[in-house]
């Protein structure tokens, strides 16, 4: 098996057992199917079921057999005898045989569902004809995106890790690794990317192979329960893991490590401290240090800045060449970007990403305990939410994992 993609849909399709309505259908001849198709057109028409063909041909030894939808079956047996009075009518009419039958109730989404819809009765599909759109990927970025996975994994030493990239360019906006631990606190997997203008910080860069890698598939097997190194999997795992002298290390304001510093949120809060970097500010600002006592710090703009584009492209393109940064450029939080783990986000990680507006999610591994797209939840389904992002799994082959097993 190759690298592969596949969507996570927020709303898994339901099977076709449970997405079915009963009708009252009836055999007839031919000759008939053009009359009884305009009656019925007037007198009960599929409002409903517009993706459902009215006649069904049935192709039996050289034989072919018609069968028509009457109408809507009312649930049960007993509807058969009590039918719509310009129904029974047609019945009494053409001599009738009426039956109920299942057929789809919603179009197909896909050709694989049409194909399992037209086993019951014949169903219209319309294709998209922008598959890019529908996916969430162009068969192009696949390399790119399969690269962007083979670095998280190899961030990923110990727990999950985690890379937020934009798509537009493929440059690595921030990196990550858990840091609910005090063995977590690596600088060399928790940083953010290089924010000089005139530099790219690529995905050859952006990884530290010690020769220390471990196969993710293989910690599994590594301790009693489930996982301990990863955050999402076993939230909890850092208090079996603590010690009298594994108090919160401060760093830099914050703290070295975290029960709730996931790789997910080290990412978000690397990418936030690129901004703040490329981006200096001027307004002061009270903020707590890491004593607890509050000073002052300097910001010029809005916390939430959306991501324009310059009106002048002269003036844009003079800038770019001086090395200077546009205040309009500046993101809005992380829109538009992607990001990579290598397990699939808690609920808490989950939500964090649709706080920060990502456009992609992609991961490798299901999270069967904790997992909120896909393993256990479908969090990104959830209607009520302000912003939804496409999630994928990048299925990861054995041999690859076994090379990096052996280093």
């Amino acid at each position: 098996m190759g690298w592969e993609l596949t969507e996570v849909p927020g709303n898994p399709t339901p099977s076709l057992q449970d997405s079915t309505v009963d009708v009252v259908a009836a055999n007839i001849e031919p000759k008939l199917a053009n009359a009884l198709i305009r009656e019925l057109s007037t007198i009960c028409p599929l409002e409903n079921l517009r993706h459902v063909k009215r006649v069904r041909r049935c192709t039996e030894c050289g034989k072919s057999d018609l069968s028509i939808i009457l109408c809507l079956s009312t649930g049960s047996q007993t509807c058969i005898k009590q039918l719509p009075g310009d129904v029974q009518k047609i019945v009494d009419t053409y001599q009738l045989s009426p039956f109920i039958v299942k057929v789809a109730k919603c179009s197909a989404t896909s050709k694989e569902e049409w194909e399992e819809q037209c086993k019951l009765w014949p169903t219209s599909y319309h294709p998209a004809h922008n598959l890019d759109i529908i996916r969430g990927f162009r068969d192009d970025e696949l390399p790119s995106i399969f690269n962007c996975m083979k670095t998280a994994i190899q961030l990923s030493k110990a727990g999950n890790a985690a890379i937020i990239v934009d798509p537009s360019s493929m440059q690595i906006i921030a990196k990550a690794t858990d840091q609910t631990h005090k063995h977590d606190t690596s600088a060399e997997g928790n940083k953010l990317a290089e924010v000089k203008a005139n530099d790219t910080f690529s995905l050859d860069e952006s990884t530290e192979n010690n020769g220390n890698l471990l196969r993710p598939s293989s910690r599994l097997s590594k301790c009693n329960s489930l996982n301990m190194e990863v955050s999402c999997i076993n939230p909890l795992g850092w208090t079996k893991q603590r010690t009298t002298e594994q108090k919160p290390l401060p760093c830099e304001g914050c703290f070295a490590w975290h029960p709730l510093r996931h790789a997910a949120m080290v990412a978000i809060e690397n990418a936030a401290e690129r901004d703040r970097m490329l981006f200096p500010s001027s307004t002061p600002i009270t903020m707590p240090d890491s004593n607890g006592n509050l000073e002052d710090y300097l910001d010029n703009e809005p916390a939430k800045r959306l991501k324009t584009d310059t009106k002048d492209k002269e003036q844009s393109t003079d800038e770019s060449c001086c090395g200077d940064l546009s205040e309009t450029t500046r993101p809005y939080l992380c829109t538009g970007f992607d990001i990579y783990l290598v397990w699939e986000p808690c609920a808490m990680c989950a939500m964090a990403l649709v706080h920060q507006r990502f456009k992609r999610v992609f991961y490798a591994f299901r999270n069967p305990v904790t997992g909120a797209l896909g393993g256990v939840y479908r969090l990104h389904g959830e209607k009520s939410l302000n912003h939804h992002y496409n999630v994928f799994q990048v299925s990861v082959p054995e041999t690859y994992l076994n090379g990096l097993s052996d280093c």
